[in-house]
């Protein structure tokens, strides 16, 4: 990206607080009341709401005014209002640009390891702490906004797993880039699942969308899947029938060990590209429904494949971490005019 003339800014502004910045602020309403929200503005079109009640979640997301996200009927839920058990994750989910699912569990519930697990665990519910903001020029010359926060998914006589999410984006450079390191800080080897929510709704998502990568393994999740799988490129007008359909995706690294998958909508003259470093995140998962009201791409980067703990330990895929064992992720999500 093109460098800012800092000199030429500070003459003509005065903050930049007028440009670019990250608000701290609380939801006063409806479910999601008292739950804090983080309003990054990187100043070049870029706008996102992170959550950090939700597990460093984020939540809304739009490009010059063009929302990018999927937002479900239930919208900003505080995680006070999370039930555990069964398929109850689904009355709290906001939908949003990134929820995170794991640490220990991604998929259905199903018993493992002596605990009952929820869909798509707890991850996205647990409030995050040692919360701090930063806005303000780098020795390389960018105006940079960044936030960062600590998830400690735990229980006594249990798992004790910590992460470290940092979210950054600068101006002129309209991506967001999310880095996490998860750390066994118990003194037991630890199932480990992590898979990015990402979802991309109208008007990003409309018929005239569709998605691209270079040539790499597609495998349907079911039988369902297999029905759509020549269409899995390809967004639909959304339908009242429609079932969901989900395609795993194997794509190689570039030279930078990075893969990337890109939605792209010539109507909207919009590219959204989503990239993920291969070492960690071996497998895309896309996520593909076009019903009505329930209209949304999932691109989602992952460990592992959404079937939950108990069947991924039978195919013998589950990774684990060792006391005082960290991963580090890396993610980037870049949006352009095309």
């Amino acid at each position: 990206m093109a460098k800012i003339d800092q000199k030429y800014l500070r003459e003509h502004i005065g903050s930049m607080r007028q440009l670019a910045s990250v608000r701290r602020a609380v939801l006063d309403d409806d479910k999601g009341r008292n739950m804090r929200i983080l309003e990054v503005n990187n100043g070049s079109g870029l706008n996102f709401t992170v959550y950090p009640d939700r597990g460093m979640d984020i939540g809304e997301a739009s490009f010059k005014g063009v929302p990018l996200a999927w937002i479900t009927p239930n919208g900003a839920v505080a995680p006070e209002f999370y039930e555990a058990d069964g398929l109850n994750w689904l009355r709290s989910w906001g939908g949003g640009m990134l929820t995170g699912c794991g640490l220990m569990n991604v998929g259905g519930p199903n018993q493992a390891g002596g605990e009952a697990h929820g869909l798509h665990g707890r991850l996205s519910h647990t409030p995050a702490g040692q919360i701090n903001t930063f806005s303000g020029w780098t020795a390389d010359g960018d105006y940079e906004l960044k936030v960062e926060g600590d998830i400690r998914v735990s229980r006594v006589f249990g798992k004790n797993l910590l992460m470290h999410r940092s979210i950054r984006t600068a101006m002129g450079d309209n991506a967001v880039e999310i880095e996490d390191t998860v750390t066994n800080e118990g003194f037991r080897t630890t199932p480990f699942m992590l898979l990015y929510h990402m979802n991309f709704g109208y008007p990003l998502v409309s018929e005239h969308a569709f998605l691209e990568a270079v040539e790499h393994k597609v495998t349907p999740q079911n039988a369902i899947a297999a029905a759509g799988f020549r269409e899995w490129k390809s967004a639909e007008a959304p339908s009242g029938d429609f079932i969901e359909q989900v395609f795993y995706h194997e794509i190689p690294a570039d030279n930078d060990g990075m893969a990337s998958i890109s939605l792209i909508n010539p109507e909207q003259k919009l590219k959204l590209t989503v990239s993920y470093r291969v070492a960690e995140l071996p497998y895309l998962v896309q996520w593909k429904q076009m019903g009505c009201g329930e209209y949304v791409m999932g691109l989602e980067p992952a460990n592992c494949f959404p079937e939950g703990q108990e069947n991924f330990e039978k195919r013998g895929l589950l990774k684990l971490l060792a006391p005082g064992e960290s991963v580090s992720t890396r993610l980037r999500v870049a949006i352009e005019e095309i």
